[in-house]
């Protein structure tokens, strides 16, 4: 009589053992593929930065010194370039950050910044070149005159042996970390051409340690008792919007993803971020927890707030076939970035996603029209940007663990279509970069 029910106990033992090997399978999947995804990127810039290396012209150096015509490698320590004038006169020298900097990421990618110095020695201004930064923080530092002032005057041992906070060296406003790598690129610079290197380590700072803060919160709600505490939870929410969205500003986003795939991870400059967004693709990978969409995002918050305020009667049913289609949106913008960051094309991947609208200062137009359209849809569909429109909510989404009942997911084939797409990218790109500029 014992045995059919130890035969059904047996059963259903070995279907749960099959099944946690299903899910240690799939969730391996998912992570070497984005870690492949990663790499690819990764290595595709770095060739195309070794190989396509920008040396500085003579119109560059003009805006320092007008009367440059000719510039000739300096073979000494200093590795930069004499300046000549039309009568072969030394009239000074420049230098360039990069690729001696290009382990100094600001807030999403490298700054590769220009020094040109007078006929004395002495510093005459700086500018800078080009940046993997986002368009609009690398705008900002170009357009503040007292901090490219910061090295006027100063002679190369002087800068070189400068201690960037002990001379109270703050950032331009609203871009402080890609400034500040420019601030760090220049002194690393100096001091590698007097041959030692600039000390560089992880800088905290008090936003570090608020983001550090925010996720052990956030963590806190998700995984004790106080996840259904609701006062708990709109204090927090205050928290996440007043100083994640409107001081710091340090959200999670396609555009900070994709610069430190590209140019490497901000360790130096921005510990505390380094850690927030390990936490945040960690934990919902092993816990299945989405602690960063639930508790932390400052637009997610304002959703919920708005569902919770507007009137029963402003809902809206989206048509099944409509609602179906959606759903593809997140993962096709997806698709959009990994081939924006793989081709040579000019686009400030922050205006893609609304999360910089909360920084009203640096805020860009396509960013506050994304946040404005975002936030009435949701006041008709409940929280409608996160689920029709986010790419980083899809991404999280993708490498989020369903337990025991996981199984392979539609995202999953997005995640083999893009590494595909990617490595044929990395591998064929001088092909079809040759085929774009014909066409």
């Amino acid at each position: 009589m014992t045995a059919p029910a130890d035969q059904t106990e047996s059963a259903q033992a070995e279907r749960e053992r099959l099944a946690g090997h299903r899910v240690v399978l799939l969730q391996t999947y998912r992570l070497l593929a984005l870690f492949a995804i990663c790499w690819l990127i990764r290595d595709h810039h770095v060739r195309q930065r070794v190989l396509g290396e920008q040396p500085v012209s003579i119109p560059e150096v003009q805006f320092f010194l007008t009367n440059a015509a000719s510039l000739k490698h300096d073979h000494g320590p200093h590795a930069g370039m004499f300046v000549h004038d039309v009568d072969g006169n030394q009239i000074g020298y420049v230098v360039r950050t990069m690729p001696d900097a290009s382990n100094i990421i600001g807030y999403c990618g490298t700054t590769d910044t220009m020094v040109a110095l007078k006929a004395d020695g002495n510093v005459k201004g700086i500018n800078v070149r080009s940046s993997e930064d986002t368009v609009k923080h690398a705008e900002d530092v170009m357009l503040d005159w007292s901090f490219k002032r910061i090295w006027n005057g100063m002679t190369w041992s002087e800068v070189a042996e400068m201690d960037l906070e002990a001379a109270g060296i703050e950032g331009v406003s609203g871009a402080t970390l890609t400034s500040m790598a420019v601030a760090r690129g220049v002194v690393h610079r100096f001091a590698a051409g007097e041959g030692r290197e600039a000390k560089i380590t992880p800088q905290w700072e008090l936003e570090d340690l608020g983001l550090l803060g925010a996720i052990v919160l956030g963590i806190f709600l998700s995984f004790t008792k106080l996840r259904g505490r609701v006062r708990a939870r709109r204090w927090f929410q205050l928290f996440v919007l007043g100083y994640i969205g409107l001081i710091s500003g340090d959200l999670l986003a396609q555009s900070l993803l994709a610069g430190w795939t590209k140019s490497g991870i901000a360790w130096q400059l921005a510990p505390g971020m380094v850690l927030f967004v390990a936490a945040v693709l960690i934990v919902p990978w092993g816990t299945q927890k989405p602690v960063y969409c639930q508790q932390i995002c400052p637009h997610g918050v304002v959703q919920e707030w708005i569902l919770r305020w507007r009137p029963k009667n402003w809902h809206v049913a989206i048509n099944l076939d409509l609602h179906r289609g959606l759903l593809w949106l997140p993962g096709l913008l997806l698709g959009f970035v990994a081939i924006l960051v793989m081709l040579p094309i000019s686009f400030d991947l922050a205006g893609l996603e609304p999360f910089d609208a909360y920084l009203l200062t640096s805020a860009g137009t396509a960013t506050i029209c994304v946040a404005i359209v975002g936030l009435i849809a949701s006041c008709f569909i409940p929280k409608a940007y996160c689920r029709y429109g986010c790419p980083t909510g899809a991404l999280l989404e993708t490498i989020r663990s369903h337990g025991k009942r996981d199984s392979w997911r539609r995202s999953d084939l997005g995640v083999a279509l893009v590494l595909i797409m990617v490595a044929t990218l990395r591998y064929r790109y001088e092909w079809i970069h040759n085929w774009l500029y014909d066409f």
